[in-house]
């Protein structure tokens, strides 16, 4: 695995990742986390959350 997330679904609050709310029905890489080194991701119903190999945590989506 080279650590590349990749989301697709609605993109409402920014829950996708890839900076708008805009939806996606194919999956698209998430840009931002590109060569972070992102080992594991989780995702609920309108954000997720990913941590890297050094311990990095991301979260994106609906915060409410």
């Amino acid at each position: 695995a080279d650590g590349a997330v990749w989301s697709w679904g609605w993109g409402a609050f920014g829950r996708l990742g890839h900076g708008d709310t805009q939806s996606q029905l194919e999956p698209k890489k998430v840009e931002a986390l590109a060569g972070q080194g992102v080992v594991a991701v989780s995702a609920g119903d309108g954000h997720s959350l990913a941590i890297a190999a050094d311990g990095a945590v991301w979260s994106w989506g609906g915060g409410g």
